[in-house]
């Protein structure tokens, strides 16, 4: 998708502040831009609308305006852009915790505003990729344990060797079309229930 094409919803209490955003993000060439000028709520019109991208700015935001809009930043899994006025570093820790992927204190300038979002979105999708990575990298350690208890189980029940009861995995899960963790898997379930009989 173009960045020219993305769904970009802006959350700003004042009216002027949120026309400078929407002002720059139109001229760098966003044509679907809307503007949400209530804070609480917001979660309801990001479902309803789905953006690519939320701008969240706050002149002079209090705690709990802050904890609510980390919250939602850390339930909408987008790319989000948050100026401030003022900050400090608890909040800012506390922003990069919750997955704002910009986080800008007192830097909200026209012409700044593409460039702030281009960073959002690629800090946001070098996140995700980062996010996917380890839970692939986490499930394939998992499965590589669930594959040696079951090459145990084989080796103790029919005498073979490791390299004979992974190749006896392997061609089930080919006649099966199945993966050799998922019929592992069942192995070592089955061995559970039969308990001291395996």
């Amino acid at each position: 998708m173009a960045s020219s094409d993305l769904t970009i919803l802006v959350i700003d209490e004042n009216k002027l502040r949120a026309s400078v955003i929407e002002a720059g993000l139109r001229e760098a060439g966003h044509a679907r831009v809307t503007i949400l000028h209530e804070v609480y709520g917001a979660a309801r019109r990001i479902e309803a609308l789905q953006p690519d991208v939320i701008v969240i700015d706050l002149e002079s935001p209090n705690r709990d305006m802050l904890e609510a809009m980390f919250q939602l930043s850390r339930t909408v899994k987008r790319p989000i852009a948050m100026f401030v006025d003022k900050s400090d570093q608890r909040s800012i820790e506390e922003a990069v915790e919750a997955g704002v992927s910009a986080y800008v204190v007192d830097g909200l300038k026209q012409e700044r505003v593409k460039t702030i979002l281009d960073m959002a979105v690629s800090r946001f999708n070098a996140y995700s990729r980062m996010e996917r990575e380890l839970a692939e990298a986490r499930s394939e350690l998992e499965n590589r344990k669930v594959i040696d208890r079951a090459k145990g189980i084989l080796m103790k029940t029919r005498g073979l060797s490791e390299d004979a009861a992974y190749k006896l995995m392997r061609k089930t899960a080919m006649n099966q079309n199945r993966k050799v963790a998922e019929i592992a898997q069942s192995l070592v379930m089955a061995a559970g229930l039969l308990g001291d009989e395996l």
